[in-house]
């Protein structure tokens, strides 16, 4: 059966990345081996190893013409305006854009009436919408206009951007209401236990992560902890797997068995919504169930085979979908290491504890290397905070799940439990917040082939040297012992970097469209200049500098492409004050930044113009705005832009300008302000932008000048005042193509190094 399985994603790939002249033509060259192999070894099992190859290419073929063909796509081609009828198939979600927010929602089109023409099919579509459509319930059949794009996804239709407000024709069906009863009681019953466990448990329990604080996904995701936000596996095993215990020790056996894991597997896949991520979640959930049980890995890598066959031919898009590939990999580690891990444990742990330690750290083993190709980063703590985090997983989602249950018919004692399952995530909360506060939690991975075949022979160390180490009571609380210390400590700091160099004096981060500088006044103290859009980049930038003091945080100025990525800056560090800009606006942002401050209990000021100080090894002093005055050339230029904090610094006779976004009618003040400013680096205002005064940028005399600049739709960094400042002699660093990128003092003066 795994064979079975590796053949059908064969297939599917084949059908999905191939052309179909090279398709046919490796189907060829299969069929032609296959009937060499049959003369010789098991003829009947190479057959069908390429019949079902074949079936899941055509599978994926054939769904792929339906789609092309469907009249949706041919309107989506015309960029139509249509009148569609279709069923809701995901709950809609908040999202924020550039614009404001708006609602993303899959439905089923069902009918679609454009030029006077109506078609009755069964197209998939992604609607975007205004936020009024949040409260659309999932399950219901709707009429709206909307105007049809190009679908981004092979499992997709169209995109289509609703024109009006939907009108809901139908209710959904009795199953999605009591759904959604038990999902809005759970959200009641752990409403009590704050910002984070309350919007950890829904997603522990049916992988409702709507709210999830920013900078707690980002604490999870460089913990290794991510699984746990999504609907997995995991989740089903534990809900299933608590259902199971619970039925034999009520004297459930034989079919009343088989028929409680059904009901408990068919209720998880309603609670998640039936979304594919639900349905790929559950069958291998039920595999791992399998896994764990009696003669486990014998029928666990049969029904693991059987699911990956399942699946591709339901869903054959599946075959190129990374969290398939993640979800494979990952019931893989359940089946093959769990079992024997927590059979070691059992030695001196109860079988319950074991458990729970076992499966999430054997899943998180086996993904390292792809997670680590994905995004070129491997977690140092990913296994400790599993290993220390898994005890708490089954009695958040356990105890969430029957709060939700219960609240449909006693809120009270939901309450109570959702407390019990809230303090159970806030010990999984705050083993992800003391991992990512580390300053190295985790570090750069190359993906060449050297360095992913190193990671993967280190990670089959691993998984060997488990079950020895955790299989006596003394090496096993020893390993405990010593995950606790990773956890908490930073260990990591002392392994060696080829970046930052040493002796660095100040970065820039690569935060994306947005500023992000670090200037160095101490051995773990800088100065931030900016934040950056979102709060994730500046955290890891920061800690990789291995920066946990902050004496001034200086924002530039409101816009969100510098402020927003606040809570990133704050997160596990000491921050004695920040400085702001005296114009308030947008007034949106100014709000949310003195709201984060002060939940933070962190001081805000606006500094005086010439205001200096010296803050560690570093000289600081504001040159901008003079006297609060804003220019904005007649309504030409931002105001906030030209309002911009602008700080000069020295630090080892090495003399900058932090420019923030001023654009040339703040540039002309400054220039009129301080005729004769000499400097040897220079970031250049407002992202490299063709809103500059080039000869002012000029005259400062930098021989040095760092862009931070993203993939944006602005034009930012304008080619036009890069050539002119190259053209000049100055060195011309951006961090989209370079990275995060440093400067430091070298043997002929300051050398610069990125990490892109």
């Amino acid at each position: 059966m795994p064979v079975l399985g590796l053949a059908a994603w064969a297939g599917g790939l084949a059908a999905l990345l191939l052309p179909t002249a090279g398709l046919l033509a490796a189907f060829g060259a299969v069929a032609l081996g296959g009937w060499l192999l049959s003369r010789r070894i098991g003829g009947a099992a190479v057959l069908a190893w390429l019949l079902l190859a074949v079936a899941v290419a055509v599978c994926a073929l054939l769904r792929g013409e339906v789609l092309a063909a469907s009249p949706v796509t041919e309107a989506a081609d015309r960029q139509a305006v249509a009148t569609l009828e279709a069923r809701v198939t995901m709950d809609p979600r908040l999202r924020d854009g550039r614009h404001g927010p708006y609602v993303v929602l899959r439905a089923q089109v069902t009918t679609l009436t454009a030029r006077g023409a109506s078609h009755r099919l069964g197209a998939p579509v992604l609607v975007v919408a205004e936020p009024e459509w949040r409260q659309v319930p999932i399950g219901s059949l709707i009429r709206f206009t909307g105007r049809l794009d190009a679908a981004d996804g092979p499992d997709l239709a169209a995109i289509v951007r609703a024109r009006s407000a939907p009108e809901v024709l139908e209710r959904p069906a009795w199953h999605w209401r009591v759904s959604t009863r038990i999902r809005e009681s759970l959200r009641r019953s752990v409403a009590h236990t704050g910002p984070g466990p309350s919007t950890l448990v829904p997603s522990l329990v049916v992988g409702d992560d709507e709210g999830m604080p920013e900078e707690l996904a980002d604490d999870f995701r460089a913990t290794g902890l991510t699984h746990l936000l999504a609907v997995s596996g995991t989740n089903l095993t534990i809900v299933v797997g608590s259902m199971l215990i619970v039925a034999r020790w009520s004297g459930v056996r034989g079919r009343g068995f088989y028929i409680v894991g059904a009901v408990g597997i068919v209720g998880f896949v309603v609670l998640c919504r039936g979304e594919p991520s639900a349905l790929r979640a559950a069958t291998m959930g039920a595999v791992a169930l399998i896994a764990m049980g009696r003669n486990g890995r014998e029928r666990g890598t049969r029904a693991l085979g059987a699911a990956m066959v399942g699946l591709l031919l339901v869903e054959p898009w599946l075959a190129t979908n990374l969290a398939f590939v993640l979800s494979v990999l990952a019931t893989g580690g359940i089946l093959f290491l769990a079992p024997v891990w927590r059979d070691a444990m059992m030695r001196w742990l109860p079988r319950w504890l074991a458990e729970t330690i076992a499966v999430p750290a054997a899943a998180q083993i086996t993904v390292t290397p792809v997670i680590a190709g994905i995004s070129g980063q491997v977690s140092l703590v990913a296994v400790a905070a599993n290993l220390i985090a898994g005890p708490a997983v089954a009695p958040a989602t356990v105890l969430g799940l029957v709060a939700g249950l219960l609240g449909v018919f006693w809120p009270t004692g939901a309450a109570l439990l959702g407390s019990l399952a809230g303090w159970s995530g806030g010990w999984i909360i705050g083993i992800a917040h003391r991992g990512a506060a580390l300053p190295m939690a985790a570090v750069e991975w190359q993906v060449g082939a050297v360095a992913m075949l190193l990671l993967t022979a280190l990670c089959v160390l691993i998984a060997l040297a488990t079950p020895h180490l955790l299989g006596r009571r003394d090496t096993g609380l020893a390993v405990m012992a010593l995950t606790c210390v990773l956890v908490a400590v930073p260990l990591p700091t002392v392994l060696p970097s080829a970046w930052p160099p040493a002796g660095w004096t100040v970065v820039a981060c690569d935060v994306g469209q947005g500023d992000g500088y670090v200037l160095r006044v101490g051995e773990r103290a800088a100065v931030v200049i900016d934040a950056g859009p979102e709060p994730g980049p500046v955290d890891r930038c920061l800690r990789r500098l291995g920066i946990n003091q902050v004496p001034v945080l200086m924002l530039t100025h409101f816009h969100a492409d510098h402020v927003r990525g606040l809570a990133g800056v704050l997160r596990g560090r000491e921050v004695g004050e920040i400085w702001v800009t005296g114009y308030a606006e947008p007034a949106e942002n100014a709000g949310w930044v003195a709201e984060t401050a002060a939940a933070h209990d962190v001081a805000v000021r606006v500094p005086d113009y010439g205001e200096s100080a010296r803050i560690g090894a570093a000289t600081l002093q504001v040159v901008a705005p003079r006297s609060g005055v804003v220019r904005t050339a007649g309504g030409a230029e931002s105001g906030p832009n030209n309002a911009s904090l602008v700080l000069y610094a020295e630090r080892d006779g090495v003399r900058m300008l932090f420019t923030g976004d001023i654009e040339p009618a703040g540039q002309g003040d400054l220039a009129a302000a301080i005729p004769t400013l000499d400097i040897d680096l220079l970031t250049v205002p407002h992202h490299g932008s063709a809103r500059q005064d080039v000869d002012f940028l000029l005259s400062l005399g930098a021989g040095i000048a760092l862009v931070s600049a993203g993939e944006n739709n602005y034009g930012h960094p304008d080619p036009g005042v890069l050539a002119a400042l190259v053209a000049a002699g100055v060195e011309v660093y951006v961090t989209r193509d370079a990275g995060s990128v440093a400067v430091a003092p070298g043997e002929q003066g300051l050398r610069v190094v990125g990490d892109g």
